[in-house]
């Protein structure tokens, strides 16, 4: 569905992602691990068309590295980045409006949200916020779905109920590359994770294998070792 493959990516001359390669099938979390500065968020701009890239992005079958990022959300990229951008005078429902589609099916997923309908949108909580920009996302009808730190700001309840969702969201078909600073949640529902130390992967394997492995799972994290 998604395959990234020997990408890199340079800002203000140095070289911040430094060949990367995974991978997102359909239906599956794959979530990307790191300390802060590792290069994650620079990886998600980069797969979604806000900054350029060196390598191959492949995109149910297409390579869309050259893509402007409206082109790739057309051909079913959405992607969720960490500040929580919401139109705060509008109303939840008229945000979710702006998508061009019925919201009902973000209601269903996040019935929170139904309650808060008419509420405007800076108004809404934290976690309600993230809540409308995951559905608006949704409401593109995405094969992809790339989330920077959903997690940002909130409380563990609420990002549980977050990360539910997610891996609702997979099961119902759609790939999920999910960037978190919880590592022990992100792997609770992660099908497959890779870890980023300095721009590069430094591990890749089953999610259930890195989450049994505190102690490998601190030691990449933290970045020793590598």
């Amino acid at each position: 569905m998604l395959s990234i493959e020997d990408v890199s990516v340079d800002r203000a001359g140095l070289a911040i992602v430094r060949g990367v390669s995974l991978r997102v099938g359909s239906g599956e979390v794959v979530a990307l691990l790191g300390a802060n500065g590792a290069g994650k968020t620079t990886l998600l701009e980069g797969v979604a068309g806000v900054v350029p890239v060196t390598g191959r992005i492949v995109l149910d079958g297409e390579r869309v590295e050259g893509w402007p990022a409206w082109k790739r959300v057309r051909h079913g990229l959405a992607h969720v980045e960490q500040d929580r951008a919401v139109f705060r005078e509008m109303s939840a429902l008229d945000n979710l409006r702006t998508a061009g589609r019925d919201a009902e099916p973000v209601f269903e997923l996040f019935p929170e949200l139904r309650k808060q309908a008419h509420v405007p949108a800076g108004l809404l909580s934290g976690g309600e916020q993230q809540m409308l920009v995951v559905g608006r996302a949704l409401l593109t009808r995405p094969k992809v779905l790339v989330i920077d730190e959903m997690s940002l700001g909130l409380a563990p309840i609420v990002v549980r109920r977050l990360a539910r969702a997610v891996r609702e969201l997979a099961d119902g078909g759609v790939g999920v590359l999910l960037v978190e600073q919880f590592a022990a949640l992100a792997l609770e529902i992660a099908d497959r994770a890779y870890v980023l130390a300095r721009g590069e992967v430094v591990f890749h394997g089953r999610g259930a294998d890195l989450r049994a492995d505190a102690e490998l799972l601190r030691a990449l994290y933290l970045g020793s070792g590598v």
